[in-house]
């Protein structure tokens, strides 16, 4: 790597880092707000006009950023522990990673990462969850959730909307990247414990992502 290139390489690593502390500080801020720890009783995390998070979710928010904090601004441990992209930039959301192999509802442990980049610097904002239906039971108290319809995905991250895998080609026509897999449509939840959203923790877009659509 020439000496320019990792020069702004490592400034945008550093940038990540520095938004990352300041979604640490914003959430602690919030856990803390009323001069407690990160038990039940904290004071409810107001995330904007819209939406506020149960107390009683407070400590389970917390163990998710702790469980995933690995993966913050290191991408390339999560891609070492199973996750793989699924999608490319969807704007005001992210890129997702997922891992297969990760079943079930358990904040700590989340099947899709969603990642902003800004150059070769990448940025852990929301994890999420998918489902072919919306579940009986709320995932956590408050849950909102948003959709994703049938498509085919392809190994670079693209992917194409398509009702059934029949109608998946085995390489995306416009990329070349190779067939991975099909789903039908699926009802997401996200949880935005790494970056803030105005427009409430469980919202499924972020108007605060605005700036990474073209990165």
């Amino acid at each position: 790597m020439q000496p320019c290139a990792r020069h702004a390489t490592l400034q945008g690593v550093e940038s990540m880092r520095t938004i990352a502390l300041a979604g640490l500080v914003a959430f602690l801020a919030a856990v803390l707000a009323g001069g407690g720890g990160l038990p039940a009783r904290a004071a409810p995390m107001e995330m904007g006009a819209q939406a506020t998070v149960a107390p009683g979710v407070v400590a389970k928010l917390s163990a998710a950023r702790l469980a995933t904090a690995k993966y913050a601004t290191d991408l390339e441990r999560a891609k070492a522990d199973g996750y793989g992209i699924i999608t490319t930039m969807i704007p005001n959301m992210g890129y997702h990673f997922l891992n297969p192999k990760v079943e079930g509802f358990d904040v700590t442990k989340p099947p899709i990462l969603v990642y902003v980049r800004r150059g070769e610097a990448w940025q852990l904002v929301a994890i999420e969850w998918v489902w072919p239906k919306k579940p009986a039971t709320p995932p956590l108290p408050g849950a909102r959730y948003g959709s994703f319809g049938a498509a085919c995905h392809y190994t670079d991250g693209s992917f194409v909307t398509a009702a059934s895998q029949a109608q998946c080609a085995k390489t995306n026509p416009k990329t070349g990247a190779a067939f991975n897999f099909w789903h039908p449509p699926l009802v997401t939840f996200h949880i935005w414990v790494w970056y803030p959203n105005p427009s409430g923790m469980f919202a499924e877009f972020n108007p605060l992502l605005t700036p990474f659509n073209n990165d």
